[in-house]
């Protein structure tokens, strides 16, 4: 690594203005992608803002039928939540099956939200459950939140502060996993409300995205034959050394009726 200054504020406020006045600043989850990237050099920021001593930013909670989950709240501990299992258990069963006990033990929900990786869990069920991002300044739909490879609607400096999910009536997720590192060569997620359901898929593209022909069969008939026929356009998606756009778009088929599946159970 090359040089850099750290700091660890206990308070928002404190980590805005840290934030704000340290040229070239990073803000610090859980690290499991900023520290590789400052260890292979593809990143030399200046300082980096711990946030792990900010109470604010951690927590579970249940407010009528929304779920809050704080942005520092690890994967594990949204795993073996029990609210969490028992109002959106397809949260808990996902962040289970996030890398490893290493990287659960570590990993944040915000700094997964706020990485944006193409092949992650979380924004699969961050768009499917129509979640509000909350940040230090503003609050953000999941429609309007990813943008693309990496890339979100948060400004420089800006930071989440928790993650509001609408409690669904059923909801599952499925995904196909990398054997090494269990990131999502597909992941689908799917949530059911009254007289609506979305479907969101992760690992396939170079983002998280939606498929409308597949809402729309749901919500006429919520079973795992009503995806069956229902194909993907492969031209769009991903094609690496683990699976090529084509066998992607088998996946987000396959993955979505073994998401519905699972859905089914939680009713």
């Amino acid at each position: 690594m090359r040089p850099f200054a750290f700091h660890r504020p206990d308070t928002l406020s404190e980590m805005s203005a840290l934030l704000s006045s340290a040229s070239d600043s990073q803000p610090l989850a859980g690290g499991m992608t900023l520290l590789p990237t400052i260890k292979q050099r593809l990143a030399a920021p200046a300082a980096l803002i711990d946030l792990s001593k900010i109470p604010h930013l951690f927590g579970i909670s249940v407010s009528g039928d929304v779920l809050t989950v704080g942005a520092m709240t690890r994967h594990v501990d949204v795993a073996e939540s029990e609210l969490v299992r028992s109002k959106i258990p397809l949260l808990a069963s996902l962040a289970i099956g996030i890398g490893d006990p290493a990287v659960r033990n570590r990993g944040t929900i915000g700094g997964s939200v706020a990485n944006n990786d193409p092949s992650a869990d979380y924004p699969a069920a961050v768009l499917a459950l129509d979640a509000t991002i909350v940040t230090d300044r503003r609050e953000i739909a999941a429609d309007a939140f990813f943008r693309g490879l990496f890339e979100t609607a948060l400004e420089p400096h800006e930071i989440i502060t928790a993650v509001r999910f609408p409690i669904p009536s059923a909801g599952g997720y499925a995904k196909f996993k990398s054997p090494v590192s269990r990131y999502a060569l597909v992941g689908v997620c799917v949530a059911k409300t009254v007289g609506k359901v979305r479907v969101a898929v992760t690992g396939a593209g170079p983002g998280v995205f939606r498929v409308a022909a597949m809402e729309a069969a749901l919500e006429r008939s919520f079973t795992p034959s009503a995806v069956a026929a229902i194909k993907v356009d492969s031209r769009n998606l991903n094609s690496d050394i683990h699976a090529d756009a084509e066998y992607r778009a088998h996946l987000v088929t396959v993955m979505a009726r073994k998401a519905v599946t699972a859905a089914l159970e939680t009713l």
